[in-house]
């Protein structure tokens, strides 16, 4: 190239911009930028003279100055040669769109090449759109208000997906801290009343947490499970644990707090707790929309805890998988904790013998594959129970 030539196009591949913070244009949005790249000055050049007027026009002699000034500063369009030496336009779209910061460019091929394979090949690239060489003007113009008209709505709708996005996510965080505070205010109610129980309801969800999980990691050890068992519906459970005892608001103090052991009719009136807890949960439900969502579990709970695996429990002598899954769990981990504590009446036993206790009411009392799990987590139990002791 002659030195006349070389200087002139070194000149042509800065950036090509119109001034707008001219008077009067104060106001004006930033122009587009289009990114032209073609291994040919002369293409370079007349794409230039085509679009400045209208659009910010950089570029570029190569695939590699290509990328690297569309990694700087992403373009709004870019029109591609295809044929192009070191790295054709195929490889240059396909770097574009592998990147993050570029991959929603529209890319425009610009191309001498008009067989329908090489259109194929370029929309397999990410390409939105072809021009076949000798350009038109007006074509050009057009497809390139076009694609730019396209990208502007499509940015648009991107940004107010994000917006939703974003708002959702904050209103189901509202919701969560509710449901969370709901939960505490209805666990605390029923904690005020039971004095005696100090950290039971932190300790027996923790329980809960520990048998749900392992039987949801070991999928073997309860082979006719039906009942789902996901991260969600785990915390879900282990949420409306501390609810088991609700009902026991509803509990005279006479008998709620005697020191000591119960009369037959003061045990008769204590066994009406779980009823009381479930009508309590199913009226907030009810105010709530419905049975379906968080209370579900705290309702299945409070009824079920004291069904025995025999069918012998109460208040409905369900039996076997008639009993709620989480109901089947809440009650190994409410008689273990039950046999470690201290109460007015008992002195707490300890853990060995708590869970050989446990396990000699596998198949009576309780769910054998749930004591199964309690036997595998001994561990965490300990762990546990140290953890939130009284």
């Amino acid at each position: 190239m002659p030195p006349a030539h070389a200087a002139s196009f070194r000149s042509m591949m800065n950036p090509i911009t119109a001034d707008a913070t001219a008077p009067g244009s104060l106001m004006s949005p930033p122009l587009p930028t289009l990114l032209v790249v073609d291994d040919t000055p002369a293409n370079l050049s007349l794409m230039a003279g085509l679009l400045h007027q209208e659009y910010r026009v950089k570029l570029a002699n190569s695939g590699a100055r290509a990328l690297d000034l569309a990694q700087r500063e992403p373009p709004d369009l870019v029109l591609l040669d295809v044929m192009m030496p070191e790295m054709d336009g195929y490889a240059v779209c396909r770097h574009l769109k592998s990147d993050p910061r570029t991959r929603d460019v529209p890319v425009i091929f610009v191309t001498a090449m008009s067989q329908p394979d090489d259109e194929t090949r370029g929309f397999e690239c990410g390409a939105v759109d072809f021009i076949h060489k000798p350009i038109s003007p007006p074509i050009v113009r057009a497809r390139v208000r076009t694609h730019l008209q396209l990208k502007t709505w499509q940015d648009s709708l991107r940004r107010r997906s994000t917006g939703l996005e974003l708002q959702l996510r904050q209103r189901l965080e509202e919701v969560e801290r509710l449901r969370d505070t709901t939960l505490f205010v209805m666990v605390s109610l029923a904690e005020f009343r039971d004095e005696d129980t100090g950290n039971h309801v932190k300790r027996t969800q923790e329980y809960v947490r520990a048998l749900a999980e392992y039987l949801a990691e070991n999928p073997e050890c309860m082979p006719g499970r039906t009942e789902p068992l996901d991260p969600s519906t785990i915390e879900l459970i282990a949420k409306s644990a501390p609810l088991h005892d609700i009902g026991k608001v509803a509990i005279p103090d006479h008998i709620l707090l005697k020191p000591g052991p119960l009369s037959e009719g003061e045990f008769t009136e204590m066994r009406k707790h779980p009823l009381h807890g479930w009508e309590m949960l199913r009226r907030a439900a009810q105010r709530m929309g419905g049975e379906q969502g968080f209370l579900s579990y705290a309702m299945q709970i409070a009824r079920h805890h004291h069904e025995r695996w025999d069918g012998t429990g109460y208040p409905d002598r369900l039996a076997g998988n008639a009993i709620p899954l989480s109901a089947r769990l809440m009650a190994v981990a409410d008689v273990y904790d039950a046999l470690i504590s201290r109460r007015p009446y008992k002195e707490p036993y300890p853990h060995a013998e708590a869970i050989q206790r446990i396990r000699d009411q596998a198949g009576r009392h309780f769910d054998p594959d749930v004591v199964r799990a309690a036997l595998a987590q001994q561990e965490r139990f300990l762990s546990i129970a140290a953890t939130w002791r009284d």
